[in-house]
């Protein structure tokens, strides 16, 4: 029987192992990527190096980066899932070191924050949300516009404001939410949607467990903050003053995106925080709150008919 090293000698040798080795070789040595790489380290790289390196180079080329490859973090092509290879020089060879990606990145970031804050639960309908699915009529296209000129001018880098979407119950402001959400999902930018009147019950129970300027803290910073169905809420003082007002007045400040929905416009809003559940009227710390909202989103009113019944 052939001993094993010979057999590999013999297959190593042969005319065709040669052309495919050869085949490889350029294949893997004309990558953008490779090329790059070997042109910027080119005082430390050998053709002793690359060709001692050459399968950690075809490994490489083989992989998703940045995502491209991928249709989701499920999908993911590559040897770990959700991690994508980079490329670094060691002490006489070239290796490949594994990093999260920008999926990876989100979906750890989305977990550490449901964990934080339980009021990021929405209707798995929100959540997948999509404007291929929103019904574009006469009544709602001006608030899909407005959506889509948002998302327009952030990708640009262009400093712009958030969206407060108003009107009645069922006509698609939280589904408008989803849908900014998940077309920003795509494109690696972090969102995050919270459904405010369990936010605030939320925060009344994190005193007691110490987790209450963990919790603001990771509002106050969000890339985009979505905050679902304010209005809501039966008003306190403290929540009012000490939770909502910290953190929109954080945003402001830093400018970050804010969103809204309501069944109440700018006025009703108002109105509604004026009065706390003790049944004092407190309109100046109503104002106050107001003016932030109108600094951070520009009202859009969603109207037709409930989709809900």
């Amino acid at each position: 029987m052939e001993r094993i090293n010979q057999t590999l000698k013999r297959l190593a040798s042969s005319e065709n192992f040669q052309k495919r080795y050869e085949r490889i070789r350029q294949e893997t040595l004309s990558h953008p990527d490779i090329r790059a790489f070997i042109q910027k380290n080119q005082a430390h790289i050998s053709e002793e190096m690359i060709d001692k390196s050459l399968n950690k180079l075809y490994e490489y080329i083989n992989q998703s980066k940045e995502c491209d490859k991928c249709e989701c973090l499920e999908g993911c092509i590559n040897m770990m899932k959700g991690y994508q290879p980079e490329l670094v020089l060691t002490r006489n060879a070239i290796d490949v070191t594994y990093e999260r990606c920008p999926r990876k990145v989100m979906e750890d970031e989305r977990r550490k924050n449901e964990k934080l804050i339980k009021s990021l639960h929405v209707p798995k309908d929100i959540l997948s949300a999509t404007f291929e699915d929103f019904e574009h009529d006469a009544e709602r296209i001006d608030a899909v516009q407005k959506a889509a000129l948002f998302l327009n001018n952030y990708d640009q880098g262009n400093p712009t404001k958030g969206l407060y979407f108003y009107g009645k119950f069922g006509v698609g402001k939280s589904y408008l939410l989803g849908a900014i959400a998940n077309r920003l999902a795509k494109k690696q930018i972090s969102s995050m949607i919270v459904y405010v009147p369990e936010l605030l019950r939320e925060m009344k129970s994190a005193i007691a467990d110490s987790t209450l300027n963990e919790k603001i803290e990771a509002l106050k910073k969000e890339p985009i903050l979505m905050l679902d169905d304010i209005g809501a809420e039966a008003v306190s003082s403290w929540t009012r003053d000490e939770v909502l007002g910290p953190i929109l007045q954080y945003r402001m400040l830093e400018k970050l995106p804010t969103f809204f929905t309501s069944n109440f416009d700018f006025q009703g809003l108002e109105h509604h925080l004026a009065y706390s559940q003790r049944g004092e009227e407190e309109k100046v710390k109503a104002r106050r709150i107001m003016e932030r909202i109108r600094a951070l989103s520009d009202p859009v009113l969603v109207s037709g008919p409930n989709r809900r019944q």
